[in-house]
């Protein structure tokens, strides 16, 4: 199988590609990656020599790039993406050019090159938030609700691959999946920012009281679980992708890292002002998941944050120069 991975220099989508090339070694890749602040080819050091493994820099927006490179692959697995959230508040257009525009390029170009195969990774920020206090769960029955320009972007642009499938039998898959963390995510999402602080000797800071609950995904879970829907998902279908059962609020999450880094916690938190429009709650109902491809999450959260705390502390070279950048 030859596969086009868009973004793949970022954080899943190089978690995605070195889990591919190590499960299916005769199969070839291009990574598609415009290299903006979160891409780092550092990554996928490992498999850059692997004549089965290609890059290319370039923009998803840039047509003919895409459509030659389309031409070549029998499915594009599309990561490529802004995603964080603040970012989105301070400027959204970068979001609405590259999730929304970005993903019609290459919707456009699958459809011109022989109908390819086409999963997009989308998110559950699209379909709003729940209620702190509450047992419910997004399925894939949730309606929309987006109330970020990110998680808008986001939204819109599975509209535009769902439109694709009905209106032009474009055989396409959608995953929306929960936060993940794990190794090379870039320190600027709550995670990845506590550990590499706590490391520097720096505070946490914690949005508003801390209570948000968010449903967190080991990159590595996530990734079996796209391989799944590629190989064996229903075209058509949107599958939901999640890591926890139990809601654990940020403000926890962080006190899990800080005590698995022996520190003191009230020398390590500190509160800061909320952000506009914070969703209070994220939760993924991934059973029918589960059921139609047999997936669940290998890590337990704790399992998981052992593992990224880990590798963190034994890779401080790659996340300390993109803090000095």
């Amino acid at each position: 199988m030859k596969l086009l991975v868009t973004g793949g220099a970022g954080f899943i989508g190089s978690n995605f590609i070195l889990y591919w090339l190590k499960k299916y070694p005769s199969d070839n890749i291009i990574n598609l990656d415009k290299l903006t602040y979160a891409g780092n080819l550092e990554n996928l050091k490992s498999v850059e020599k692997n004549p089965n493994y290609s890059f290319v820099k370039g923009d998803i927006c840039d047509a003919k790039l895409v459509s030659d490179l389309v031409s070549k692959i029998d499915i594009i697995v599309h990561f490529a993406a802004e995603s964080h959230v603040d970012r989105s508040i301070l400027d959204p257009s970068p979001f609405i050019k590259t999730n929304i525009e970005g993903t019609y390029t290459l919707l456009e170009a699958a459809l011109k090159n022989g109908k390819k195969r086409f999963h997009h990774i989308s998110t559950d920020e699209v379909f709003g938030a729940l209620p702190l206090d509450s047992k419910e769960k997004f399925t894939e029955k949730t309606s929309y609700n987006p109330r970020s320009p990110y998680s808008a972007s986001k939204a819109s642009s599975d509209h535009l691959v769902r439109a694709y499938g009905i209106t032009y039998g474009l055989p396409i898959t959608i995953s929306n999946c929960s936060n993940n963390f794990g190794p090379y995510q870039f320190p600027e999402k709550l995670i990845s920012l506590a550990i590499t602080n706590i490391i520097e000797g720096k505070k946490v800071p914690v949005y508003g009281d801390g209570r948000y609950v968010r449903d967190w995904l080991y990159v590595e879970d996530h990734c079996e679980a796209i391989d799944l829907i590629v190989q064996k998902g229903t075209i058509g279908k949107t599958y939901l992708v999640g890591g926890l059962t139990e809601d654990i609020p940020n403000i926890e999450v962080t006190r899990k890292i800080i005590k698995s880094m022996d520190r003191n916690e009230k020398e390590m938190i500190e509160f800061v002002k909320d952000r506009p429009g914070h969703d209070r709650r994220y939760a993924i109902d991934w059973s029918k998941t589960k059921e139609e491809l047999g997936w669940e999450p290998k890590h337990s959260f704790e399992e998981g944050l052992k593992k990224t705390v880990e590798w963190y502390l034994h890779n401080q070279e790659w996340w300390k120069k993109i803090k000095r950048s």
